[in-house]
């Protein structure tokens, strides 16, 4: 793979009804959670999240910011329409997140297959990329992170040209009409340096060198041959999911302070309308039915390889195809619960990562496309989510929150919003 991973020590699942998980303490982790972390032109215009042919990418008004390792290019392409209010009535649309932690293109070319299947049925993602990932292993003490040593990192730097690679695939994300957020940066889950122990000041330290690796690129690998990425990221950045989703409670003042809109780093939720905490939007991963069994499983790739080969990555090949299986049916049945009930968003977490054959990024393709096309369904990022519950009327979203998992309105859409 080309770049050296450490074992982030393991953390158990949050909330009730994880069954197995909970009982084997498996991680409930955006960053693989007990596991190695692998990471894995311009849009010519085409479809956004709503399905809707949208314009051309940034024309040739390229404005360099700071030292040119990004640039003003104009609006983004390839994003739906302005949102509006639900009508009287009206059902909700069906949005699914398909997001990405890390966002590292490690020579595997899962970075560019999955903005190739996005691109294919109309979708946007959210990709939440590592800051060090754009941070030449040369320039690692560049590096300092909360209470650990100056470099450390508990997920490994790129080789230079998978730096150049992802850098490459973070500007076509763009360019195509995705997010990019952040995962921060060395990914610490165990012991005292761990990010559940960080403060808030702390977490601004993280979030200014994670953007300092993204904007400072060129200088800090030398380079002055690749293009700039095509955006702001000061002002790209609405949000986040922290490694392993721990210490949200101390990041969330600090993301009020610079402005974010949500953050995705809860360990652990229901499918149910989401709420603010401390203004922001908190949107968490949730349980699924998983399958085979009377409990749910986090919608990760990593919680379902946790329960269904105990945390090995290279679990016995003979049970790849019924492990296959089982995972497009957990993501199905997550999105057909919410699709066929109460319409609450469904978040999905994952990695570019190979684990158990590569069987989690073949059933992560195969919901995408039983998903896509819809009636009512929009596959969106995580900001365009935000940009739709920011126009809503609050009391509209207060009477959705009062629909359980599986729970659909008593009468349909119109006779739920007129009742008192």
């Amino acid at each position: 793979m080309g770049t050296v991973m450490r074992d982030i020590s393991r953390r158990g699942l949050l909330g009730a009804g994880m069954g197995a998980a909970a009982a084997m303490g498996l991680a409930a982790c955006g960053s693989g959670s007990g596991k190695p972390h692998l990471p894995g032109g311009a849009g010519d215009g085409g479809k956004n999240g709503n399905g809707k042919n949208v314009g051309n990418g940034p024309g040739k008004n390229v404005r360099p910011i700071g030292d040119g390792s990004t640039a003003h290019t104009g609006k983004q392409p390839h994003q739906p329409p302005e949102p509006v209010p639900l009508e009287p009535g009206q059902t909700p649309p069906q949005f699914v997140v398909f997001s990405w932690d890390g966002a590292g293109e490690v020579g595997n070319g899962l970075f560019p297959r999955f903005l190739d299947l996005a691109k294919d049925h109309g979708a946007a993602m959210t990709f939440f990329l590592s800051g060090i990932y754009l941070l030449p292993e040369s320039k690692k003490t560049l590096y300092r992170p909360p209470n650990n040593p100056v470099g450390a990192s508990d997920i490994g730097y790129l080789t230079d040209d998978h730096v150049k690679a992802t850098l490459e695939n973070v500007r076509r994300a763009w360019l195509d009409g995705h997010e990019i957020g952040t995962h921060f940066n060395g990914h610490f889950c165990a012991g005292s340096g761990s990010g559940a122990n960080w403060t808030p000041e702390q977490w601004r330290s993280e979030i200014d060198q994670a953007v300092s690796f993204v904007t400072e690129w060129r200088t800090n690998a030398g380079w002055k041959d690749l293009e700039p990425l095509p955006f702001d990221y000061r002002e790209e950045l609405t949000g986040g999911r922290t490694p392993c989703l721990l210490g949200q409670e101390n990041l969330l003042p600090t993301a009020k302070k610079l402005g974010w809109r949500y953050d995705a780093s809860s360990p652990g939720g229901h499918q149910m309308w989401p709420e603010q905490k401390q203004g922001i939007w908190d949107l968490p991963l949730q349980g699924m039915p998983f399958p085979g069994h009377s409990f749910e499983v986090l919608s990760m790739d990593y919680n379902i390889l946790a329960n269904q080969s105990q945390n090995s990555t290279k679990g016995p090949p003979a049970n790849y195809p019924a492990w296959r299986k089982q995972a497009t049916e957990a993501y199905l049945g997550g999105f057909n619960r919410a699709y066929e009930s109460n319409r609450a968003p469904f978040f999905i977490g994952n990695h570019f990562e190979e684990w158990n054959g590569g069987i989690y990024m073949d059933a992560v393709e195969e919901a995408l496309k039983g998903m896509a096309g819809k009636k009512d369904v929009r596959l969106v990022s995580f900001r365009q989510f935000v940009d739709w519950l920011d126009v809503q009327d609050p009391a509209v979203l207060t009477k959705l929150r009062t629909l359980r998992p599986g729970q659909a309105p008593a009468g349909g859409w119109n006779a739920f919003f007129k009742a008192a």
